[in-house]
């Protein structure tokens, strides 16, 4: 059996990671990897600077997205898009109003910050090549002005993860909705991260695996074609147990190291794929 040694979860400038797309694509290349994939949160405007360079260095690079969604019943999910076509009309009218949802979340958010003792706007924060300002890269701007002496600190419980900012949601389209968009746009739809999901029992438990597989039974129903088994997050038994779920809904297994850095050769390692 070939094997590929592949990494479908990427993100870059264009959204909250550290490294430009053809930057990601030129260490990719360097370090051996078969495929990547760029999966930027809520836009695909890398996806033309990094289609040039693996052009260029004759690398297979899948174009990609993540999208924050919730299901029915609240539970928040991301998901990954494979394979899309960047130009469908109908995503970019999608990927317009997540841009809309998430300027507003972050205007809330600036004050509940600066209530807190923070005081920190737009202007600080360093954005991606988009304009794009997720909560890394607001963590990163705190940090540049000496309001918090790490990054941790920045998610911890007095900062983002105080209740006031925890308060403060992004409004997130359904999972239907996304997994339909991703479809349009001739896309993949592949859960990310399984084991993040919040509110289904403690992650790894069985009160967990038996709420995720009923996520994930809603999931294929509304058109759900992948399961990203390994992630640096899930270990080996944990990763273990998604692909007998993926298994068990026919859905296609991917792994991602889910990397925001500058140097791909630091990208987490995830559990044994082999």
């Amino acid at each position: 059996m070939d094997y590929y040694k592949v990494d479908y979860h990427i993100h870059t400038t264009y959204s909250d990671g550290e490294a430009e797309p053809a930057d990601i694509v030129k260490q990719a290349r360097e370090l051996e990897y078969d495929r990547i994939a760029i999966t930027d949160h809520d836009n695909v405007n890398g996806l033309e600077e990094a289609r040039i360079a693996a052009k260029a260095l004759d690398m297979v690079v899948i174009p990609g997205i993540e999208i924050a969604v919730e299901t029915e019943k609240g539970t928040g999910l991301h998901m990954l898009g494979y394979e899309i076509d960047p130009s469908n009309g109908e995503l970019t009218a999608f990927l317009e109003q997540l841009i809309r949802n998430r300027e507003e979340r972050n205007r809330q958010l600036f004050a509940v910050l600066t209530e807190l003792g923070y005081p920190i706007s737009e202007e600080d924060v360093e954005m991606g090549n988009n304009s794009f300002i997720g909560k890394p890269n607001i963590v990163r701007a705190l940090l540049r002005k000496g309001l918090i002496k790490s990054e941790s600190e920045g998610y911890g419980p007095k900062v983002l993860g105080s209740r006031e900012c925890r308060s403060v949601k992004k409004v997130k389209p359904k999972a239907a909705e996304a997994i339909a968009v991703i479809r349009k746009a001739g896309g993949i739809p592949v859960l990310a991260h399984p084991i993040q999901t919040r509110g289904i029992g403690r992650p790894g438990s069985e009160e967990f695996f038996a709420g995720i597989d009923e996520i994930i039974r809603e999931l294929k129903l509304q058109g759900l074609k992948g399961l990203e088994c390994y992630h640096p997050d899930q270990n080996e038994e944990e990763s273990r147990r998604f692909v007998e779920l993926a298994e068990k809904y026919h859905l296609h297994i991917t792994r991602g190291s889910d990397f925001h850095g500058k140097d791909f050769s630091e990208a987490e390692k995830t559990a044994d794929y082999r």
